[in-house]
């Protein structure tokens, strides 16, 4: 359960933080940080677990169909990321609170942040391949709301737009790549596709899944060539900055290939996609950071750099390489938070990030400075710090006597480069910041100072932690490295790690000599090309010049856009018949396909025919002629509407003839509404439409209709000729058993498929609510009445009398029709029909103003209340331990009445009733009120 607690925690303090106004900065920050505090609490109390070599596990069914069940696992890894990721979001949490200006709202900064580790850590201890998917995800998007946390500025809209993009893209990929495994170990639980790995490696599908999951990984974690996002997210503000790039956002790549190498690493296309692309995205990172001005850019790249450094670790698909990853996953976190908060500071104190505009800050900030140095030392791997004894065993892990020749020499060389250059810009970091600036002439815009002790506390802990670490490593961080180590290598605590030392001292040996070429090689290289070239006053990268990934993204979103563009003016060029041809030859299409793919198939045997009464035969003719009119004749507008109207009555009697009354009312009703809609539109339209100019379209719809039609004539031929076995009598000899009713139909409606009636009532609301939002300040006519002319508020009085008369009768056809449903023909969407004719006549006998007098017109508390009525019906069915609208009945005795018949379904029918009537009369009220505001005459 401690689990449970653990993924819900932040997401509860999320939802508590919705009510916490903004102007209670410190409300705000207490809530956020006692809610990263319960989470690491939580946490450290399952260490004792943890640590002693067991698996923690909750779950409960999710989709038990699948398989799938909604669970939580806690092993060594997962308890490491989330160690960083409840830590350090503390400290990012104490830094905000003092960081954030007056003017920014804490409480949406904080609810935003709390969403984020709710994500994180969700993704980091979920059970299966599914629900890791959903909270990776659910980093992409709250990282989003985090990027673009200052909304106004167009930088941050665009990073986090860019980020959502390539992220997002990637979990696509990334769900591809968990399907693929879920079929071929045949689960998707992480434990059995942990322990499944010859299986998946051996299957057929193993390079697909690979690659997709590959795809998801290097787009979160900023690989080569999507690494462009990472920078362009600097935009956000620096406490997000800190946390995505230390324990957050960019890990969740690394943790991906560091969760799945037991299942897809040890192989052949492993080694060489995952290595190669670390060692690139590391060397460019590297080399890009040292041209960079601006202090969080310097970082990004390298964050970038160390980023992909862990992924050639990981990709060497070594044991010992393996736990120098996740050792510098763990360094990594430490030094790259505290530089953040330091260039925040910095940023905070002197109102620039420009280290062209700074000079000599450690006369005003030596404290600040120091921390920003010695951070600064563990990022480029100076003895006595946690960066050095992970920097060592990478170099060590680089030589590979076993790899081709071109390898061997690539890997050590590439590897020792990487190191100089992160050398070589961390001491641009530390000297155009706090020391000597040969360019810059002023030290800040404003007088700098240390910060408050709340933004520099963090900063001094974790700085604190890379020296302690540095020093005594195998005390300090050595029992949490054993424990991630061996989930990653094993998948939990299965199996013994390879013998590896973390003392400071190995002897001299050729990693401490790569190690010194890059520690003293960097210093050289960063004052020996500053005093040649002066790095200050280069514009752009060298080499690269105008060649960048957001050029590259920007220009292919643009096409994208122009593409879209394109297709919608060919697609929607707001041509009705357009829309209806390109429907009718796709419906065409989709209906050709079986017989295309799989052959012709034999029609069956014709069955004895079914008798037919003239008087059928002659409705049906009707029927007929009138369609055929409406396509001779469609261009006269409201003779057309009468013709369609003389259909649905047909289509009524049919249903009649065969015995449905429910369906004849239902049917009956929607033609009344449909044609009373049709008849206000058609105010507005001219009474006849334009004639067909070419004869070619005329032949082309007709061709197109004929198809249609013999297409759906064969399929009806098919299923008249062949045998099946109806569900029609399962639902008539249980209706009564497990319904409660007589009648059915209504049963069907409101119990069997009471599910599907939700899901179509919602529908019919939010419809009238858009076609109410879209015609609420519609005038289509700008019309001034002449003196004396009669207008659209004037109506007969016999009508208006009648109207009126007719109302009280309506609604109580409308109640008798509602109340017997369950048993008798009806129910609550035919009432609820029957009730807006009643309505909407008022509105056509006697005006909307007449109307306005006695009805505010809303009927949007009409949907609501339906929809929450037969929602709560749905929710009381779990009262008495059944799935959601399951129906339950009674027939009480009640005095003077007998037994009664109560059904809980009656409610739900309720509303039904409500929402259908609040959504047509929505509809055509919109329509009327365009009649009343236009003023339009009633004669002309």
């Amino acid at each position: 359960m401690n689990l449970l607690l653990l993924a819900a925690l932040p997401f509860i303090g999320a939802a508590l933080m919705s009510f916490v106004p903004n102007v209670a900065r410190r409300n705000a920050a207490w809530l956020a940080g006692g809610t990263a505090l319960g989470a690491l609490a939580l946490l450290l109390s399952t260490a004792p677990t943890v640590f002693g070599g067991d698996v923690l596990r909750w779950s409960v069914p999710w989709v038990p169909q699948l398989g799938l069940e909604l669970g939580f696992r806690m092993d060594g890894l997962a308890w490491l990321f989330a160690l960083l990721i409840t830590g350090i979001g503390a400290l990012v949490v104490l830094y905000a609170a003092h960081y954030l200006s007056k003017s920014d709202p804490p409480a949406r900064f904080f609810l935003f942040l709390l969403l984020f580790m709710g994500a994180m850590l969700g993704m980091v201890i979920a059970d299966n391949l599914i629900l890791l998917v959903v909270f990776w995800e659910l980093t992409s998007l709250s990282s989003f709301l985090l990027i673009g946390y200052w909304q106004k500025e167009p930088a941050a809209r665009s990073g986090a737009r860019m980020a959502l993009t390539i992220t997002g893209a990637g979990g696509l990929a990334l769900l591809g790549g968990a399907l693929l495994l879920g079929h071929i170990v045949g689960s998707y639980s992480l434990d059995a596709v942990l322990a499944s790995g010859e299986q998946i490696r051996a299957h057929p599908l193993y390079l697909p899944a690979l690659l997709l999951v590959l795809l998801g990984a290097f787009t979160k974690s900023a690989q080569f060539p999507f690494h462009f996002w990472l920078p362009n997210a600097m935009a956000a503000p620096t406490p997000v900055s800190a946390y995505l790039h230390s324990a957050t956002m960019v890990k969740a790549g690394v943790f991906l290939l560091a969760r799945l190498y037991p299942a897809l690493g040890h192989s052949e296309p492993w080694f060489w996609i995952v290595s190669t692309t670390g060692l690139a995205t590391m060397l460019i990172g590297a080399y890009v950071a040292l041209f960079k001005h601006d202090l969080k850019g310097l970082l990004a790249y390298s964050t970038i750099s160390h980023l992909g450094l862990i992924t050639l670790l990981l990709g060497l698909d070594q044991p010992l390489a393996i736990v120098a990853a996740v050792f510098h996953i763990l360094n990594h976190a430490c030094f790259k938070a505290s530089l953040f908060m330091s260039a925040g500071i910095v940023d905070h104190e002197t109102g620039t990030r420009d280290m062209r505009n700074l000079n000599h800050l450690m006369r005003f900030m030596p404290i600040t400075g120091t921390l920003t140095m010695l951070a600064s030392a563990a990022m480029a791997g100076v003895p006595l710090f946690n960066g050095f004894l992970s920097k060592e065993m990478f170099l060590a892990q680089t030589i590979r006597p076993d790899l081709p020749t071109l390898a061997q020499w690539a890997l050590p060389i590439g590897a020792t480069l990487g190191a100089l250059c992160s050398v070589a810009y961390s001491v641009r970091f530390v000297h155009d910041t706090f020391f000597n600036n040969p360019r810059s002439t002023v030290v800040a815009k404003t007088q700098p100072h240390e910060p408050a002790w709340g933004m520099r506390l963090p900063v001094e802990l974790l700085v604190l932690v890379c020296l302690v670490v540095g020093v005594l490593p195998a005390l300090t961080i050595g029992p949490l490295l054993a424990i991630g180590a061996q989930a990653t290598l094993h998948g939990g605590p299965y199996a013994a790690l390879p013998d590896y030392s973390l003392a400071l001292w190995h002897g001299f040996n050729l990693p401490l000599m790569l190690s010194a070429i890059a520690l003293f090689g960097g210093v050289a290289l960063y004052f020996l090309w500053q005093s040649r070239v002066n790095l200050h006053t280069l514009e752009r990268t060298p080499m690269l010049g105008r060649v960048n990934g957001r050029g590259g993204f920007e220009r292919g979103i643009n096409a994208l856009v122009r593409g879209a563009r394109w297709l919608t003016a060919v697609l929607q060029n707001g041509s009705l018949q357009r829309y209806l041809l390109c429907f009718v030859v796709i419906t065409i299409l989709a209906g050709l396909a079986p017989y295309l793919l799989n052959g012709w198939l034999p029609m069956g045997h014709m069955p004895s025919a079914t008798p037919v009464s003239p008087a059928f035969v002659a409705v049906w003719l009707i029927g007929m002629v009138c369609t055929v009119s409406v396509v001779l004749h469609f261009g006269q507008r409201l003779l057309t509407l009468i013709l369609l109207g003389a259909v649905g009555l047909t289509v009524t009697l049919t249903f009649v003839y065969f015995s449905a009354p429910d369906l004849a009312m239902t049917q009956l009703s929607v033609e009344v509404v449909t044609t009373i809609l049709m008849m206000l539109a058609l105010n507005w339209l001219p009474k006849d439409s334009k004639p067909e100019g070419q004869a070619w379209r005329k032949w082309r719809d007709g061709l197109v209709a004929s198809a249609a039609g013999l297409g759906v004539t064969g399929i009806v031929y098919a299923v008249l000729t062949r045998p099946f076995d109806s569900i029609a009598p399962f639902y008539l000899q249980n209706a009564p058993a497990l319904g409660g009713g007589a009648n059915a139909v209504n049963v069907i409606i409101v119990d069997f498929r009471g599910y599907d009636t939700l899901g179509e009532i919602t529908v019919l609301g939010i419809a009238a609510l858009i076609i109410s939002a879209l015609l609420r300040d519609f005038v289509p006519v700008d019309y001034t009445p002449q003196p004396g002319e009669p207008t659209r508020d004037k109506h007969p009085l016999m009508l208006a009398m009648v109207a009126r008369m007719l109302l009280p009768l309506a609604v109580l056809v409308a109640l008798y029709i509602y109340m017997r449903g369950h048993n008798q023909p009806g129910g609550g969407f035919v009432a609820g029909l029957v009730l807006a004719i009643a309505l909407i006549l008022q509105y056509v006998a006697n005006g909307q103003r007449w109307m306005a007098m006695r009805s505010s017109g809303d009927f949007r508390p009409w949907i609501a209340a339906g929809l929450l009525i037969a929602g709560m019906t749905g929710m009381g069915s779990w009262l008495l331990g059944a799935p959601f609208l399951t129906s339950s009945y009674d027939y009480p005795l009640i005095p003077l009445f007998g037994h009664v018949p109560i059904t809980s379904a009656m409610f739900f029918d309720l509303g039904v009733m409500l929402t259908v009537t609040g959504a047509t009369m929505l509809m055509l009220a919109a329509i009327a009120r365009l009649t009343a505001g236009a003023e339009k005459p009633l004669w002309k």
